[in-house]
């Protein structure tokens, strides 16, 4: 084969596929390894954001390392926060705690689900946005710098954290 187009989810997300077919002079059809290895944790795209002066929602360093260390971050940070596996996606791993006690509960439980469906137990936190627009842009980009927008879609209509209609042209 000259290229793979690894589809979504799975391959087109794994780092390792995509330098192995690097290294197998196959041409991936997607993000480079780095790129993907930036991308691929919640609390490593958070950081990778930072350092590119990207403003994001104030939360923890990393992923926390204790219910005291959330208890402390989110006492900084105030109430509600989120409760975010770093492996997480399609709405697992993913909690709203309005106080101590919720917040005490959720990151247990949070930790449980994220090892169960991701193996990966690491939970981050960040402030809980109460009203907002969830607006996405999607652009494609070559090696060679062209890149092109796919336009915006708006995804604030959810259920339990998981985004149930994108709606494009976004109308907000």
């Amino acid at each position: 084969a000259d290229a793979i187009h690894p589809g979504y989810g799975f391959l087109s997300e794994n780092a390792s596929f995509a330098e192995l077919c690097t290294e197998c002079n196959v041409k991936f059809i997607g993000p480079t390894a780095d790129s993907i290895s930036k991308m691929g944790t919640k609390d490593v795209a958070r950081e990778t954001m930072k350092e590119a002066g990207v403003p994001v929602v104030p939360g923890s360093q990393g992923i926390i390392q204790s219910v005291e260390d959330g208890k402390k971050i989110a006492a900084e940070i105030g109430y509600p926060v989120i409760i975010k596996a770093t492996a997480g996606g399609g709405g697992k791993g993913i909690r709203v705690a309005k106080d101590e006690a919720e917040l005490e509960k959720g990151i247990q439980i949070t930790q449980q689900e994220a090892q169960t469906a991701f193996g990966n137990p690491g939970v981050y936190l960040e402030r809980y946005i109460t009203d907002f627009r969830h607006v996405e842009i999607q652009v494609l980009a070559d090696e060679h710098g062209n890149t092109i927008h796919l336009g915006e879609r708006d995804c604030t209509i959810q259920r339990r954290l998981q985004k149930l209609i994108e709606e494009a042209p976004s109308p907000a």
